[in-house]
């Protein structure tokens, strides 16, 4: 990892969350690299590395923002070949 990646996955999924609407914006989905999608990867790969106590707490964060972005995308039944990327990959956002 390098250094803030942790800040910068958070930041990235408080930016989208800030947005208005119901669900996230499609349009913002780009620029590989850059989306909440790599921002929830990012924060995947910090689980494996971190000790105990911030796997703990970096996890209860985890767990809220990945319950926001299930509730403001929709399943997308044709992208299940992402799945083992994680789940988030197998999600739809607005068209």
């Amino acid at each position: 990892m390098w250094p803030n990646a942790v800040a910068n996955a958070l930041s990235r999924f408080e930016w989208a969350f800030r947005q208005p609407g119901r669900y996230l914006n499609a349009s913002e989905a780009v620029s590989p690299g850059i989306e909440v999608e790599d921002a929830r990867d990012d924060l995947e790969w910090a689980m494996r590395l971190l000790p105990p106590g911030a796997k703990r707490d970096l996890g209860r964060l985890i767990t809220r923002i990945d319950e926001e972005f299930e509730h403001r995308t929709l399943p997308e039944p044709n992208n299940i070949e992402w799945a083992m990327e994680g789940w988030w990959w197998t999600r739809l956002r607005e068209r």
